[in-house]
């Protein structure tokens, strides 16, 4: 991005519309890992709401992890504040957590632990009881489509089983922040439309961030887009508002192969010549 582009001026932020509950709130955030170095994240603001899924895009290296690290509590900000349901990451992240939800970008799963007992694990983690992690279990396995492999230890999974079930774990014990990091990286695309449809199912009441590089998906399920790059935040707004800023529509390119007379004529031969079409006749 060049300098001289300023993207508030040029109007590339959608207007919230009212009524949208605030359910993570990201304020002046700097995250700067070698002293006097360029940022990973440079003064970022935005906004993500409840009720809906908001699609962080951006190349390698923009910050999108950087920042979700942040906003989970894993890395430490230089400066900014991070805010979620109110309250400041970096003075309440035991309360925080309570609520959060985390499927990080590399599936992090116990070898040796079935697929029921790593939702049981993570249920009481957050704090359910037994009975309660048990009546939850059976309902995370029949809306993920996982309770056929219930008994299934997590070693012997597909890759896209496998990141199906990262995916649920993040939405265990109630969570009401949910954030992504490449939710769909690497699995096929039976898996990614599952993955999907649960994301579709688990969106009402919660504020669900999700990092990906697929337009497609974050055109489908994204009710807000945000496209960061070194750092900065360019544009966010609904996925129609940023095609009536950037879209172009559709070009279509035909390319005809014309044959060369040429070549048919070397084949031809006295008295073996194959007929020509008639022209028709003029009367």
């Amino acid at each position: 991005m060049h300098s001289f582009f300023h993207p508030k001026a040029m109007g590339f932020f959608e207007r919230e519309l009212p009524g949208l509950v605030p359910g993570v709130c990201v304020k002046n955030l700097v995250k700067i890992f070698e002293p006097y170095g360029r940022p990973a994240v440079d003064r970022l603001n935005i906004t993500f709401y409840e009720n809906q899924i908001t699609a962080f895009l951006g190349p390698n290296g923009a910050g999108k992890t950087t920042t979700l690290s942040i906003v989970t509590g894993l890395l430490p900000p230089t400066s900014g504040t991070v805010l979620i349901g109110g309250k400041d990451v970096e003075t309440s992240l035991d309360a925080i957590r309570q609520s959060l939800g985390l499927c990080p970008q590399h599936n992090i799963l116990f070898h040796h632990l079935t697929v029921a007992e790593h939702i049981l694990f993570y249920a009481q983690l957050k704090g359910k009881s037994w009975g309660e992690a048990q009546l939850e279990m059976e309902a995370v396995l029949e809306d993920t489509g996982l309770h056929h492999r219930r008994n299934e230890e997590a070693q012997h999974l597909s890759g896209g089983m496998q990141r199906k079930l990262s995916v649920a774990i993040a939405f265990v014990g109630d969570a009401k922040v949910v954030v992504l990091d490449e939710p769909t990286s690497g699995v096929d695309p039976y898996s990614r439309r599952s993955i999907w449809d649960l994301l579709l199912k688990y969106r009402p009441g919660r504020t669900i961030i999700m990092s990906t590089h697929h337009m497609d998906e974050a055109d489908l399920l994204g009710d807000r887009i945000a496209i960061i790059s070194q750092g900065r935040l360019y544009c966010s707004g609904t996925p129609l508002f940023l095609k009536k800023c950037f879209g172009t529509g559709f070009y279509l390119t035909l390319v005809r192969r014309t044959k060369t007379i040429q070549s048919h004529r070397v084949g031809c031969k006295v008295g073996v010549c194959p007929e020509r079409p008639s022209l028709g006749t003029i009367t």
